[in-house]
C-alpha cells in the first residue's frame, strides 16, 4: 500500500496549479519514476519494449508489403482462433472495421449500415463512413445499452451490414447476454443482413460468455479483433471473415494506404500478445470484479458496470476532475504509484469518472491494498 505522507507542512500536500504550463510535464515526470501501477499492462520504457518484440519473432522471413513472413503466421492463428476462414492483419482498427463495412456493401442492392449511436464508428471516425465511403449510417439506438432485437426490428429497411461492439467501451464496457447476442445474431440473418462484430475487446469479452471464441465469433459473419488493448501490442488489429471478403478487404487495406514495406513488429507484438496475455484474459477479468467489489463498498465511491462484464469498468467519485488529478499525481510524486488515468466530468454535477483496466500489473500487487489505495485518493480529493 502506498505510504502516507510525512510532512506536515500545508504548502507540501496543497493541490498543483492544474492550469500550469509545465504539468503536462510533470506528470510525465512522474509517471516515468513510478515502480509499480494499477492499469493495464504497466509502463515500459521503447527500448525494453523494442527488445521484448525482438525476442519474440520466430519467422525466418520478413513480410513484404503485409506477405509472407509473421503476418501470415499470425493470419493463420487468428483465423484458426475465431474459427473464420480467412483473416487479414490491418495496421489500426480504424481502417479493418471501415474495409469491412465498405466491402459488405459493395456485395448489397444499399449502402445503409446500421452501428450504436456509441459505437467507435460514430463517437471517434470523424464521420469516415459517410464522408470517405458514402454510406448511410442508421443508428440503433443512442442510449447507454447494447442494441437489441427490438432495435434492429426498428430499422425495416434494406441493410447491408449491422455491427454489434463487443463491449460497448462508451456506454461502460457494456455486453449483451449470451441469449441476446444469439437472439440479434438469428435475427440479422433471417433478414439476410451480415452481421459484423466490432471485436476491439472481443479477447476481453469472451470469459463473460464462457464459450470459446469461435463460438462467439461464430455468430457473426465477419470480426475485428484489436492487438493492442487486452493483448499488449504495439499496434495493429485483424479482419476475419470468408475469404472473398477478406480478399476484398485487402483491397481497401492497399486503398487506405496500410500495406506497408513491412508491418513485421506490429506482427510479432500481436503474436505474442496472442501467446502471453491472452491465456491470462480470464484471470484480468477476475481481478477487475474483485476491484470493483472492493471499491463499491467505499464512501462517495460507484463502480460501473457491477460487476464489471469485461476486465474494465468505470469508476465515479464524488469529488472534483481537479482535486482527483492533483492528488493522483502527488501520490505518483510521493509514493512512485499510478493509480488512475486522468478523471473526467461525470453527467451527474460534482461527481467524477476514470476506467479501470485490469492486466498483468494490476495482478503485481494485492487487491486489498490496491482498494486502500483508491480509497485514500478519493478520500483526500473529497476533502480538498
Amino acid at each position: 500500500m502506498p505510504s502516507e505522507p510525512t510532512t506536515t507542512d500545508p504548502a507540501a500536500t496543497a493541490a498543483p496549479d492544474l492550469g500550469a504550463p509545465d504539468l503536462a510535464a510533470r506528470r510525465a515526470v512522474a509517471r516515468r519514476g513510478c515502480t509499480r501501477w494499477l492499469n493495464g499492462h504497466g509502463d515500459v520504457t521503447p527500448q525494453a519494449w523494442l527488445e521484448e518484440v525482438a525476442d519474440a519473432a520466430t519467422e525466418q522471413d520478413l513480410d513484404r508489403y503485409g506477405e509472407g513472413g509473421e503476418v501470415e503466421a499470425l493470419e493463420r492463428e487468428v483465423a484458426e482462433l475465431l474459427g473464420m476462414p480467412a483473416a487479414a492483419f490491418m495496421p489500426s482498427g480504424v481502417m479493418a472495421q471501415q474495409t469491412a463495412l465498405r466491402s459488405w456493401v459493395e456485395r448489397s442492392p444499399t449502402d445503409a449500415v446500421a452501428v450504436h449511436g456509441l459505437s467507435h464508428f460514430v463517437l471517434h471516425e470523424l464521420d469516415a463512413l459517410p464522408e470517405l465511403h458514402r454510406l448511410r449510417v442508421q443508428q440503433l439506438t443512442a442510449e447507454p445499452r447494447p442494441a437489441t432485437v427490438a432495435d434492429l426490428d426498428a430499422l425495416p429497411g434494406p441493410l447491408a451490414a449491422v455491427s454489434l461492439e463487443l463491449p460497448l467501451r462508451d456506454a461502460g464496457y457494456l455486453l449483451p447476454s449470451w441469449e441476446e447476442l444469439v437472439a440479434f445474431s438469428s435475427r440479422a440473418r433471417e433478414r439476410g443482413v451480415p452481421l459484423h462484430l466490432d471485436g476491439a475487446r472481443l479477447w476481453e469479452s469472451q470469459p463473460f460468455y464462457g464459450r470459446p471464441l469461435h463460438e462467439v465469433a461464430g455468430l457473426a459473419d465477419s470480426v475485428y479483433v484489436s492487438f493492442y488493448k487486452g493483448l499488449g501490442g504495439l499496434a495493429g488489429a485483424a479482419l476475419a471473415g470468408p475469404e472473398d471478403l477478406v480478399a476484398q478487404a485487402r483491397r481497401w487495406r492497399t486503398r487506405h494506404g496500410g500495406t506497408l514495406f513491412t508491418l513485421l513488429p506490429y506482427a510479432v507484438a500481436a503474436r505474442h500478445g496472442l501467446a502471453t496475455p491472452l491465456p491470462r484474459m480470464a484471470g484480468y477479468v477476475e481481478r477487475a470484479r474483485e476491484l470493483a467489489a472492493g471499491l463499491a463498498a467505499v464512501e462517495g465511491v460507484r463502480v460501473m458496470p457491477e460487476p464489471p462484464h469485461t476486465n474494465a469498468f468505470r469508476l465515479f467519485a464524488d469529488a472534483p476532475v481537479e482535486a482527483l488529478d492533483a492528488v493522483a499525481l502527488e501520490v505518483m510524486e510521493r509514493d512512485r504509484v499510478a493509480l488512475t488515468f486522468r478523471w473526467r466530468a461525470s453527467e451527474v454535477p460534482g461527481w467524477s469518472v476514470t476506467e479501470l483496466t485490469a492486466g498483468d500489473a494490476t495482478l503485481d500487487w494485492p487487491v486489498d491494498d490496491q482498494v486502500a489505495a483508491l480509497a485514500a485518493l478519493v478520500g483526500e480529493a473529497r476533502a480538498r
